[in-house]
């Protein structure tokens, strides 16, 4: 499973923006928190429906608009 994979957009769940699978938690919430200071462990226990894994997606996920392809 890619890291990708965890991070879901339904138009249903927080106005379709981007959340860990199976949960209300976007990746903005997981960003802000660690943005403000806070540690991995912190947010995982904020929030114990998401696993380590979930943090690095959103992490991932937000990288992904900055990826260029290479052309030769």
């Amino acid at each position: 499973m890619s890291l990708l994979d965890r991070i879901t957009l339904d138009p249903e769940v927080r106005f379709g923006k981007p959340c860990a699978k199976g949960t209300r938690i976007t990746v903005g919430d997981v960003l802000g928190d660690l943005a403000s200071g806070m540690s991995e462990e912190e947010v995982l226990a904020d929030f114990p429906q998401l696993e380590a894994e979930d943090i690095r997606a959103c992490f991932a996920y937000a990288a992904e608009p900055t990826r260029v392809p290479v052309t030769s």
